[in-house]
C-alpha cells in the first residue's frame, strides 16, 4: 500500500492544560507530524477521572496505536522509529 493510500498516522498526547512539559512535547513533536503527515489528538486527562487516575503526574504521555512511546520528555528517536514502522 502506498503512503498516499494509507490512513494518516494518529498519535495521542495525554496531558494537562497547565502542563509546561505537555506544551514542550507538543512543540517538539510538530516537525515529525509534518514530516510523516501525521496528526496528534491532545487529550486533557483532567476531563476524565479514569485517565487522571491512570496518568496523573506522568504527563505528558505520547502514544501511537495504544503503545506508549514516551512520557515526561519527547524521545524523537523512539517516535521516529514507531512512525516508520506504522
Amino acid at each position: 500500500m502506498t503512503a498516499a493510500a494509507r490512513a494518516p498516522l494518529a498519535l495521542t498526547l495525554y496531558g494537562r492544560a497547565w502542563c509546561h512539559l505537555c506544551d514542550d512535547m507538543r512543540a517538539a513533536l510538530e516537525p515529525l507530524l509534518v514530516e510523516f503527515g501525521a496528526h496528534v489528538e491532545v487529550i486533557d486527562i483532567d476531563a476524565d477521572p479514569a485517565l487522571e487516575a491512570r496518568y496523573n503526574e506522568r504527563v505528558p504521555v505520547l502514544a501511537l496505536n495504544g503503545v506508549e512511546l514516551c512520557h515526561y520528555h519527547f524521545d524523537e528517536a523512539r517516535v521516529r522509529t514507531a512512525l516508520l514502522a506504522a
